[in-house]
This record gives C-alpha cells, sequence and structure tokens, in this order.
C-alpha cells in the first residue's frame, strides 16, 4: 500500500554488522527523465512548449540493528525550449502560456530511517513517498517531473490474520511546485489509516479513513472514511476485475464551508489472456451547484490518473463531477497501448462538462530504458471549461 523510491529500503536485509559496514555496504541508483508537453488550450493566445529532464539520485543504506536509511535527490532542469507557466508564481513573466507543472530547481525528494526489528511491523520516519491503493486519496503524483513525498511517521502492521495495517500521521506534504513558493509546502496534522483485508483468494477490502487538517490551505482540510472492494475471478484463460468503493467526506479542522459529499466507483474489466484488456466504469464525486466549496475533493492524490489526463478537474467542479468511461489496453511484446474515453457532468444538477479521448503508447528496451508517446483531447462542453490539447513525448532511463 505504501511505497518507497527507486531503491527503497522496505526489503529484508541482513544486519551488516558495525553502522560503518551498513553505510558502505548500500546501493546508489540514479535515473534520468526526459519529457516534452506540448500544450494547446483555446483559453490561451499561445501554446505551451515545455521541454525538461530530471536527474534523480538516491541511496539505500544496509541494515545496522535492524535500522536502514534511503535518501533522493532530484533535480529538474529546463532543456532549449521553457514557453510554459510551471504553476503557483514559479515562472514569473510567463502567465502568457498554459500551466505545465513542472518547475525547475533542486529537491531533497526523500530522506528518512527505518525499522524493522518487531516481528510483523515496519517504522519509517521522515520525508517518504505514502502511495495508498490507486492513489485517488493519497499518493505521489508520479507523472509530475517534481513529485510530491510527505514529512511524516508511518506504520505498517501485518501482525493480524489476513490484514495489512497502515498508519501515518503527516507534519507536511512537499508538493510538486517545490518548497520555494508557498503553495508547495503545506503544513498539516494529518491522520491516514488504511487497512487491506484478504477476504478469499478473489475478494479483498479496504476499509479506510483519512483526517486532514491543512494550516496552510483551510480548503483542503476534510475528513473521509469509505471502504475499497476488489474482486478478480478466472474466466476460462481470461480474467474478470471488479472495483467498488464508496466513501462519506465532511469538512474539518479549519475548513471554511461547512459541507458533506460522497464518492462513489463502479468499474468492471475484462483482461484477456493474450494482452488484450476491455473495461467501463463510473466515478462520481458529489456536490452542491448552491454552496460555493461543497463539492468532494481529493487534495493530496495523484490527479493525473483520473479524470483525464488533459487535466480539465484538479479541482472538482462546484456541482461535483460524474465521470462515465470506457478503457482498452493492449500489450503485445514490448509495447503496450492504451486509450480512455471519458464523458464528464455535474454530479448535482445537468451541468455538461464535455468529453475527452486520451491514447497512449509505450515499450521498454532492455532493462533500463523506456518510451512514451501520449495524448489527451479534452472537447469541452458548458463554460468554464475550453477545449485542450496536450501532448508528450517521454524518455526514461534507469542506473
Amino acid at each position: 500500500m505504501a511505497a518507497g523510491g527507486l531503491a527503497a529500503c522496505g526489503a529484508a536485509a541482513a544486519d551488516t554488522g558495525s553502522f560503518a559496514d551498513a553505510v558502505t555496504a548500500g546501493e546508489a541508483h540514479a535515473a534520468l527523465r526526459y519529457r516534452f508537453e506540448h500544450v494547446d488550450q483555446e483559453s490561451f493566445a499561445e501554446d505551451a512548449n515545455a521541454s525538461t529532464l530530471r536527474l534523480r539520485l538516491n541511496y539505500a543504506t544496509g541494515a545496522w540493528r535492524d535500522f536502514k536509511a534511503f535518501a533522493e535527490f532530484d533535480y529538474l532542469g529546463e532543456v532549449l525550449v521553457n514557453d510554459f507557466n510551471s504553476g503557483s508564481g514559479t515562472s514569473p513573466g510567463r502567465s502568457r502560456y498554459p500551466v505545465v507543472a513542472d518547475p525547475k530547481g533542486a529537491d531533497l525528494n526523500q530522506l528518512y530511517v527505518e525499522y524493522d526489528g518487531m516481528p510483523g511491523w515496519q517504522w519509517r520516519l521522515g520525508r517518504q513517498r505514502i502511495l495508498l491503493d490507486d492513489q485517488r486519496f493519497v499518493g505521489g503524483v508520479g507523472w509530475r517531473q517534481n513529485e510530491q513525498t510527505y514529512d511524516a511517521l508511518s506504520i505498517t502492521v501485518k501482525r493480524l490474520p489476513a490484514t495489512e495495517l497502515f498508519y501515518s500521521i503527516v507534519a507536511n506534504a512537499n508538493r510538486i511546485v517545490g518548497d520555494t513558493v508557498p503553495e508547495g509546502d503545506h503544513r498539516m496534522n494529518t491522520h491516514l489509516l488504511n487497512a487491506r483485508i484478504t477476504v478469499n483468494e478473489h475478494v479483498s477490502a479496504t476499509p479506510y479513513a483519512y483526517y486532514i487538517d491543512n494550516d496552510d490551505d483551510p480548503t483542503g482540510s476534510t475528513s473521509t472514511v469509505g471502504v475499497r472492494f476488489t474482486a478478480n475471478y478466472p474466466v476460462g484463460k481470461d480474467r474478470l476485475n471488479f472495483l467498488v468503493e464508496a466513501s462519506r467526506q465532511t469538512d474539518a479542522a479549519n475548513a471554511p464551508v461547512d459541507f458533506d459529499a460522497n464518492y462513489l466507483h463502479l468499474n468492471a474489466e475484462w483482461a484477456g489472456q493474450g494482452g488484450l484488456s476491455l473495461g467501463a466504469g463510473i466515478e462520481s464525486l458529489g456536490g452542491d451547484q448552491t454552496v460555493a466549496g461543497a463539492a468532494f475533493r481529493t487534495p493530496l492524490a495523484t490527479l493525473h490518473a483520473f479524470q483525464g489526463w488533459a487535466d480539465q478537474f484538479l479541482a472538482t467542479p462546484g456541482a461535483g463531477i460524474s465521470d462515465r468511461y470506457a478503457t482498452f489496453s493492449y500489450a503485445g511484446g514490448p509495447w503496450r497501448w492504451q486509450a480512455v474515453l471519458h464523458d464528464f457532468s455535474a454530479e448535482s444538477g445537468s451541468a455538461d462538462y464535455g468529453t475527452e479521448f486520451d491514447f497512449s503508447v509505450g515499450r521498454t528496451f532492455g532493462e533500463r530504458y523506456s518510451l512514451l508517446l501520449k495524448s489527451a483531447f479534452f472537447n469541452a462542453g458548458e463554460a468554464p471549461f475550453v477545449d485542450t490539447r496536450k501532448y508528450w513525448l517521454m524518455l526514461s532511463a534507469a542506473y
């Protein structure tokens, strides 16, 4: 449920002896990720073109008295073309361009100590990734060049039968626009509780409770309680996969508006043995067209993975949103193809937000290199939404 970095130290390792031995017995890794992103958004006279390269370096120590440590550093630079607004005031003078939220600069992405000396328990303290379930509520925003990480104490417990329990108390969210602007550094008193329960060989249930008290952005202060069910069943040599998730959200702590809203996600997918998968689903985030700020929100989510790659709904509209979608994917040899069709409308009322078609194709080269071509075509319905086109070329290498 929670994940680390390129060389995260969650894996079991034999004690190396002295502290010096633990340090010298560690593993270092490096990764490069180049991306070109083009944005054509109707509300801007000029298109955005962003050419960025991220260097990631990390180091995981060996074990010493059941302690391990992990450090990860990122640097993001602009390569030749920087005709884009990186957002939140990080690129003064570029407001005439659409936003591509990849500001240049250096970042301490992760730095934590982990303790594994109690059987069935893992303790992690420091700056870390927290990736829960499909990251709809808590994630790392890994698509963007600068990742979202958390200053937290996290505990994973595997002592209960068929259950993995995760709890984290978060003091700070390090957001994707970096800590040089107020929007990039949110102090908070947040509690995350998530329990993955294996019901049987086909079904799992995950109840969760997320309490967010955000000092720097009160609109993100929420209390969310819900449950997620996943199931998979063999049908001959193929499989049927199902998702049912529902939750209830209310205002919390210093939130400026009193509200309560519902969340529902239903999905069914047929996964063929030959690499072809077809699916359909509906995701609904509640809202109230008569009360400003009363919509269901997911302030710590990996938002790019949901409601279209064009990122038109990073903030839930006041009337909520209903996303009916169909998916296609095919994996053949080193290539993977994916297409998604969305139809967006208001959850409260009858407003038509628009439709979107997303498409990607990618492949790997050996164990170290990968290529991704990706596009998003959003066709707006009613105002204030506008037509948007996005295209990406991404090359990655890991060592």
